[in-house]
């Protein structure tokens, strides 16, 4: 009996250690030692360093830098979440039911996902330059003023946003259209039996009814725009004065740019909490939703 259980756990092994071996190699050992240089004070050059507990997470939590990251982390997590779920539902509506030209559209609306971010960045840099740029241009063929864009702390950070709006849009729209194609036709049979219009059936059966999809979507946005990098550093470097510094481009500065690394191994181990914890909230809803 015993031998036979050393066999399956032998073969669960080598079934599961190649796909194991990289997890451990990659990510858990990496995870680990960033939470160990987190209690140092290593920078990155000297091969010495003193361990200083929790002094790197109490320095951020007293740093001003800290927490003007945070809320400009919220508010691009915001500005880009709310926008891209609302285009990326009325993309999927527009194009759910077959019509000449629907493919086109969907592939249109979804190539930005597919390309890289920092060509993308680079588009739109030039597309926000305040003198030749194409975004002043149609400002000014609707009558406003020009604006700064990039090169303003007031709107760089609305400009970042509306890159990752951008980009974003077409990967949204296809969750929600492989979740619109499972609510049942009896349902709207019904409704249009009782003599629902369509914003009635839209707020009481498909919103209600995609809400699963809604929930996944918000957390991996979230997640997503806590993670986001390569629009910033290549559209503003966090700046102009540091309007657009989240805590990932915090970390950054700190580990590459001030060689400050177990500070910036503090504030990686605070964004991981941060992620975790949305990952575990999404899961918690999620199982409501299916099991109730």
């Amino acid at each position: 009996m015993a031998e036979s259980n050393y066999k399956k756990i032998g073969l669960i092994l080598v079934f599961t250690l190649p796909f194991l071996l990289p997890l451990v190699i990659f990510w858990v050992i990496p995870l680990f030692a960033a939470g160990y240089i987190s209690l140092t004070d290593w920078d990155m050059i000297r091969p010495d360093y003193n361990r200083v507990g929790f002094s790197n997470y109490i320095a951020l939590f007293n740093d001003v830098d800290f927490y003007k990251a945070l809320w400009h982390t919220i508010v691009f997590s915001v500005g880009v979440i709310v926008p891209t779920i609302i285009l990326g539902l009325g993309a999927s509506l527009l194009l759910q039911k077959p019509f000449r030209g629907a493919a086109v559209y969907k592939v249109i609306i979804f190539s930005p996902w597919i390309t890289p971010m920092v060509a993308v960045s680079i588009v739109w840099s030039w597309i926000f330059e305040p003198d030749t740029g194409f975004a002043n241009y149609l400002l000014g063929f609707l009558g406003h003023p020009g604006l700064e864009w990039l090169k303003s702390s007031k709107t760089a950070l609305l400009a970042v946003i509306i890159v990752t709006i951008w980009k974003g849009i077409g990967w949204t729209m296809i969750f929600y259209l492989g979740a619109l194609e499972k609510v049942p036709d009896t349902v709207y049979e019904a409704a249009n039996v009782d003599g629902a219009n369509y914003l009635t059936t839209l707020t009481h059966i498909t919103i209600p009814l995609i809400s699963p999809t809604t929930l996944f979507l918000i957390v991996i946005n979230l997640i997503n725009t806590i993670q986001a990098f390569d629009q910033i550093k290549v559209l503003t470097e966090g700046g102009p004065a540091g309007s657009t510094r989240t805590l990932l481009y915090m970390y950054y500065q700190k580990a590459f740019e001030n060689f400050e690394v177990g500070m910036a191994s503090a504030l990686s181990m605070i964004i991981l909490l941060i992620i975790l914890v949305l990952s575990l909230v999404n899961n918690y809803f999620s199982k409501k939703w299916i099991y109730y």
